[in-house]
């Protein structure tokens, strides 16, 4: 399977409450049973990995070789950032069933379209007796 997914303008960050749009392409040897864009955000790093899926946008009648054009207007949080022991990412994917095949695009969420970068933690301080 061939699959494509690509934002508008080729943009990589955004800001709240903009509007992300773009296009994905498929080609199958068979007609998909389902096929929808995603748009979620993801943490990683130290500890539980968490998402959620903020919007989905399914397409009706997909066909073995196809375009359809998407688009969401982005929440108004939680910002992408970076931190030492955990970071949160946007991303929009494309899903074919059957198969779990996907595509996927991440792009920076925040104010300014600036990812936050949180700072180190200073170490804690003991009090100790003399």
């Amino acid at each position: 399977m061939k699959m494509q997914l690509g934002l508008r303008d080729q943009r990589s960050t955004y800001a709240p409450g903009e509007e992300l749009a773009g296009a994905v392409l498929w080609e199958s040897a068979e007609k998909p049973e389902t096929a929808e864009v995603r748009l979620f955000w993801f943490t990683r790093g130290k500890g539980t990995e968490d998402a959620e899926v903020v919007a989905t946008e399914p397409f009706a009648n997909p066909l073995p070789g196809d375009t359809r054009p998407f688009q969401f207007r982005l929440p108004d949080s939680p910002y992408s950032f970076n931190g030492k022991l955990i970071g949160l990412t946007w991303a929009v994917e494309l899903v074919i069933q059957p198969g779990d095949h996907f595509e996927r695009v991440t792009f920076t969420m925040a104010p300014g379209g600036k990812e936050v970068v949180l700072p180190a933690q200073p170490a804690p301080v003991t009090n100790s007796a003399v």
